[in-house]
Parts: C-alpha cells; sequence; structure tokens
C-alpha cells in the first residue's frame, strides 16, 4: 500500500481526552496527509481538568511533526458536540470538496485512508451516494462478494464525505416536523417499530434533548435518499468507550473492534443498490429492538461469527 498518493484532506475531530488523541495522531502521522484540518472544542466554564486536558490535546496536534498543511480551528469557549463539530465541518467544507474525517477515538487500520480516497473519486459526482464509512457492524456476515456494500446508515466512526453532500446538512433539521407529521419514514423504513424508534430518536435530536450531530447528519442523508459506502471488514475501532466519553460511556460489543486491512484494488458493485437484509441486521443489533432483544441478537451474532471462525481454524 502506498500512502504517498494520499492527496485528499484529512480531517481530526478532538477535545479533552489526550490518551486516545494520541493513538489517532499516531495513524495520521503515519500516512502524512497533504493537508490536515483539526477541529477542537474548548474546554467546559470553570473546569480546570478540562482545561488542561484541552491544552494538552492542543500541544499534541500543533508538536507533531507535519509533512503536509495542518490548519487548525480551536474554539476557546466550549460549544458542545452539536456545535463545534457542524461549525468546524461547514468550515472544512468550506474549502475544500471532499475529506476524509475521524474523531479522536476513531482508529483505523492504514488502509482506511486509500479506501476512502479511492471511493471519494469513483463517485464524486454520483448524487445517490453522499458517504463512505470505515465502520461495518455485521460481525462476519459476508453481505456481497465486493469490497464494499450499500446501506442507508452512515456509520460515523471514521468516514468522508463530499461538499457536495454537505450541503444538505441542516443543523435545525428544520424540516423534521413536516416529515414527522407527514409519516414520510414510513418510505424509508419498512417496519413499525423502525418508524416508532426513529421517530422518538429524532424528536428528541430536534428538540436538543439530544446533542448529537450524527444523528442530524443521517437525518440529512435520507432526506435526500443518499446510500452510504460501508466495507465488507471493519476498518475503524472506536477505541473510545470510556466515562470521559461523551456518549459512548457503556460497555459495548461495538468497544475496540477489531480492524482488518483492505485489500487492493478495489473491487467495486456492478450496481448501486442497498441492502436491505444487512440493514435489518444493523438495526435488530444496534437500535430499534429493545435493549434486552438487542443483548440476545448480539450474543447469537458473536455466537455464530466465533463459530464461523472455529470451524475454518479446524478444517
Amino acid at each position: 500500500m502506498d500512502t504517498s498518493l494520499l492527496d485528499t484532506p484529512v480531517v481530526l475531530i478532538v477535545f479533552n481526552r489526550p490518551e486516545v488523541t494520541r493513538q489517532v495522531v499516531a495513524a495520521i502521522e503515519a500516512i502524512q496527509p497533504a493537508k490536515l484540518f483539526v477541529i477542537a472544542d474548548g474546554p467546559r466554564a470553570g473546569n480546570l481538568k478540562d482545561a488542561e486536558a484541552c491544552a494538552e490535546v492542543r500541544k499534541l496536534i500543533v508538536n507533531t511533526p507535519w509533512k503536509g498543511e495542518l490548519i487548525t480551528n480551536f474554539s476557546e469557549a466550549n460549544l458542545g458536540c452539536k456545535a463545534r463539530v457542524s461549525s468546524g465541518l461547514d468550515w472544512v467544507f468550506g474549502q475544500v470538496d471532499q475529506a476524509i474525517i475521524l474523531e479522536d477515538d476513531c482508529l483505523p487500520n492504514l488502509t482506511f485512508f486509500p479506501y476512502c480516497q479511492e471511493l471519494l473519486n469513483y463517485y464524486r459526482d454520483d448524487q445517490r451516494v453522499m458517504t463512505v464509512s470505515g465502520n461495518n457492524f455485521q460481525f462476519g456476515f459476508d453481505v456481497n462478494p465486493y469490497s464494499y456494500y450499500f446501506s442507508h446508515y452512515n456509520h460515523c466512526w471514521g468516514w468522508a464525505s463530499w461538499r457536495r453532500a454537505w450541503q444538505y446538512y441542516d443543523v435545525e433539521m428544520s424540516i423534521w416536523p413536516e416529515v414527522r407529521d407527514s409519516n414520510l419514514l414510513a418510505n424509508i423504513f419498512h417496519r413499525k417499530r423502525e418508524v416508532n424508534y426513529w421517530t422518538r430518536i429524532l424528536n428528541a435530536v430536534h428538540d436538543n434533548r439530544i446533542n448529537s450531530w450524527a444523528y442530524r447528519w443521517m437525518f440529512a442523508c435520507w432526506m435526500q435518499s443518499g446510500l452510504t459506502l460501508l466495507p465488507q471488514k471493519n476498518l475503524v475501532s472506536n477505541i473510545g468507550f470510556e466515562a470521559k466519553a461523551t456518549h459512548t460511556k457503556e460497555l459495548s460489543p461495538f468497544s475496540k473492534m477489531t480492524v482488518y486491512p483492505m485489500n487492493f484494488p478495489l473491487q467495486h458493485p456492478p450496481y448501486v443498490v442497498r441492502s436491505k437484509l444487512a440493514d435489518m441486521k444493523t438495526d435488530s443489533i444496534m437500535f430499534s429492538l429493545t435493549p434486552q432483544a438487542r443483548f440476545r441478537g448480539k450474543i447469537k451474532t458473536l455466537s455464530r461469527s466465533i463459530g464461523k471462525r472455529f470451524t475454518l481454524l479446524t478444517h
């Protein structure tokens, strides 16, 4: 793999976690992007530990020997997850046409970068595709024989996109009341429980009871019938499940998932059709089922995966 040909800008979003940030910075340093944007939120008011940790993270960024251009956007005030990421990515896509994006706890296999760059270029003008993701949460299920598949879930623990897609991002989700009251989610999800689940989630996001930019981005993609490209094998591991995290505090089978290298050249599907089966599996293990049912589904999926690997090892 020749990462010297990587000329797509990389974006790193950071806050107050130097331990995980150091690992992600090391991965980005290994590929030395031609242009690195860093978006940093400021410490919470009156929080001395925050101030010290934010300062340590910023020092790490500026003291790393980057060969390419380093462009920083460091907020002095604490804006929060929703406002800081939203405003930061508006700033990035105001300057570049496409970018690869990582948060401070998303540790990629190095093949994630050329994978994203190739697909950004391949689908640059295809309005059907809005996101390239490095995540695979299928736990061993092979969706198709190609390098990636199409989904309507734009997982964002390591992802990439274009200005032409980000233009649809609306931090206020201003059309949500109309979408909800017109029952448009029933045209996206075919099971009532999914419609009910996402109606509750999006109501909470719209009313600012969930401080998240990611749900707003997923909603923007859905409103354009946008597809996400997901790899056949997981390329990025979330290493940030801990008490200090904003959203990923609990123990989870999605914490510190194994990453695998992407094989090149990429094998492109000869069609642009989302995998309904894969999306149904994702819904069952991540979203609309009850916590107890999701837990049982995760255990069942993991057991099948382990059993499949054991069979391969013993034959």
